[in-house]
């Protein structure tokens, strides 16, 4: 703004001495000519003497080389009026250009005529009728301004008054926080309201009193921090708009947020204590987690085992049962083959579980031979290794179950009989 002052004051002045050798040549013959003719630029030394001069015969002052005794002397009528019109001319002349002025491109000036608003006028150079008639004010909107409440510069530097507040829960809160905002209107801005700036640091700590008594300590400090700045937002803009202020917040930053320092060490406590509990909670809920499903898991399988061990159950009744009709239509049919048969398989299957076979030698008087024939198996099997020369017991075939206390009598009974 200074630049363009110099720049069109310098204009200003480059035109007025142009208007005024203008006037200077009209009554001085030799302006432009010195050396005897010869044709050049004038003098301005001379110039200015010669100026003085004729203010000196016009106001009535003594003048060199009259010859007329250096009394004084009255201004004659004629030089009188001219030099009055050439000083008229020069007043008008920077009176009218005291009427220019400039507007930035993130500026908007506003032209009063008598003080009342005339008009709004944008970005470049413009021209006003000058004071008294009409005035210019060239306001900056594009500038964020900002007001801080609760604090001074630095957070450091608490102002009490603005930062302590009271919550829903009768809690008392240090708040500091800044509100940054743009002019939408600069005729509201000048015109509405004396103190605007002002407006907006009492509009903001109204606002934000009003949402912190209506919320909890806790909510304030940690889950609803964002949502009270946009609503504090959002109540700054309506409270500023009902007055036609002109102004419009951009950003509410709440910078610090906690309890007094008289009570911040068991404010810490308290934290500490909601901590442990909070993290309590995830241990017996990870805890939960991973038994439920197990017994879950575990109940699911029981039942499954349950259901299939009574369908086996109920199969192999009704297997048994068709079996049994089948066996008895056939015992009707044949009954001394099928009871034969019958017999013969049930001693089948209860003689495949022993390792003793009776033998009825008719020629030797019906005695029992019995043989070591579980022995035998063993030695039999695949695998299985003999007694070595030295007596000791062979060892026992891998997978091969070992043999009772009674099943170990019979065979030596079995053995001291062979000799006989």
């Amino acid at each position: 703004m200074i630049t363009y002052w110099r720049s069109f004051r310098s204009v200003v002045a480059g035109r007025a001495r142009r208007v005024l050798g203008a006037l200077m040549s009209l009554n001085d013959p030799q302006w432009g000519r010195r050396g005897g003719g010869n044709q050049g630029p004038p003098d301005l030394d001379e110039l200015m003497r010669n100026f003085k001069q004729k203010l000196n015969s016009l106001f009535g002052q003594k003048g060199g080389g009259n010859g007329n005794g250096g009394g004084p002397r009255g201004p004659a009528f004629a030089q009188f009026g001219g030099g009055a019109g050439i000083i008229a001319g020069l007043v008008v002349l920077v009176w009218l250009a005291s009427g220019f002025y400039i507007v930035d491109a993130s500026a908007r000036g506003l032209v009063l005529r008598f003080g009342k608003f005339v008009e709004i006028t944008l970005p470049g150079p413009r021209w006003h009728l000058p004071y008294p008639i009409e005035t210019a004010e060239v306001v900056n909107i594009s500038q964020v301004r900002t007001v801080e409440i609760g604090y001074r510069t630095t957070v450091k530097s608490k102002v009490p008054k603005e930062s302590l507040m009271l919550t829903d829960d009768e809690n008392i809160i240090d708040i500091q926080f800044a509100v940054q905002y743009v002019l939408k209107d600069p005729k509201d801005y000048l015109f509405n309201n004396r103190f605007p700036d002002e407006s907006v640091l009492q509009v903001a700590e109204t606002s934000i009193r009003e949402l912190v008594g209506k919320s909890t300590m806790d909510f304030v400090l940690y889950e609803g921090r964002a949502q009270v700045t946009a609503s504090a937002q959002k109540l700054m803009q309506e409270i500023l708009d009902r007055y036609q202020t002109g102004i419009s917040i951009s950003k509410v930053t709440m910078q610090n947020a906690q309890p007094p320092e008289q009570v911040q060490a068991a404010f810490d406590d308290a934290v500490k204590a909601g901590q442990d509990r909070e993290r309590q909670k995830n241990e017996g809920q990870a805890y939960a987690n991973d038994v439920i499903p197990r017994a879950r898991g575990a109940a699911a399988r029981l039942n499954e085992e349950s259901e299939g061990y009574r369908q086996r159950v109920i199969a192999t009744a009704e297997g048994d049962a068709s079996r049994f009709r089948q066996v008895a239509a056939e015992y009707q049919k044949a009954p001394v083959v099928t009871r034969d048969r019958l017999y013969l398989d049930a001693m089948q299957e209860i003689m495949s579980n022993t390792s003793k076979v009776l033998i009825d030698q008719k020629g030797s008087g019906n005695n029992l031979l019995y043989l070591p024939l579980d022995k035998l198996m063993q030695l039999t099997a695949p695998g299985a290794a003999l007694p070595d020369s030295g007596g000791k017991p062979a060892e026992p075939v891998p997978g091969s179950e070992p043999l009772p206390p009674s099943r170990s009598r019979d065979a030596l009974r079995s053995r001291e009989r062979e000799p006989r």
